[in-house]
């Protein structure tokens, strides 16, 4: 057996170098032998943000009822449709989302829990402020692409003029 094969699976998130050439100073680290040293890497996608508040599962009523819209007999025969209702603020969350009562059960716990967080602490929340950036960014893509535009109508307008002129 390789002397790195039990570490396969690390290779993902990590970088796997030999200790002799050893680490950076400026990268944290983790020694997981003597021969490997795996630098701790960032995984793409996560921030580093505070978590939502936390759901009291005593907090929550939950249903299942039958679902619909399209998918026929499959969807609405089935109860897989998720209905969750947070009994202190009166927030109802309903997700058919999937065909599966589990993962609709995880999303639309997600989803109460991000309503929560706009429904207490407003426009301090995370939620709220991540919808708020992303407006503001397509707000700025729109107004660019606008002048971007504009630009290419005065460019042909003069090209058309230079041709005229010739």
């Amino acid at each position: 057996m390789r002397p790195l094969a039990c570490f396969h699976w690390a290779t993902a998130l990590a970088r796997i170098w030999p200790v002799p050439g050893g680490p950076r100073p400026w990268e944290k680290q983790a020694l997981l032998a003597p021969t490997a040293a795996v630098t701790v890497v960032q995984v793409a996608g996560k921030k580093d943000r505070p978590a939502l508040p936390p759901l009291e599962e005593r907090d929550l009523e939950e249903q299942f009822v039958k679902g619909h819209g399209p998918g026929g007999q499959a969807t609405n025969k089935t109860s897989n449709c998720v209905v969750l209702r947070h009994v202190p603020s009166g927030i109802v969350v309903k997700c058919h989302q999937t065909r599966s009562v589990d993962q609709n059960r995880k999303l639309a716990r997600k989803i109460l829990q991000e309503k929560l967080d706009i429904f207490y602490n407003g426009e301090n929340s995370l939620v709220y402020k991540e919808k708020q950036e992303a407006e503001r960014k397509k707000q700025e893509r729109k107004k660019r692409a606008k002048e971007t535009l504009e630009k290419k109508k005065l460019l042909k307008e003069l090209w058309e003029a230079s041709r005229n002129v010739h």
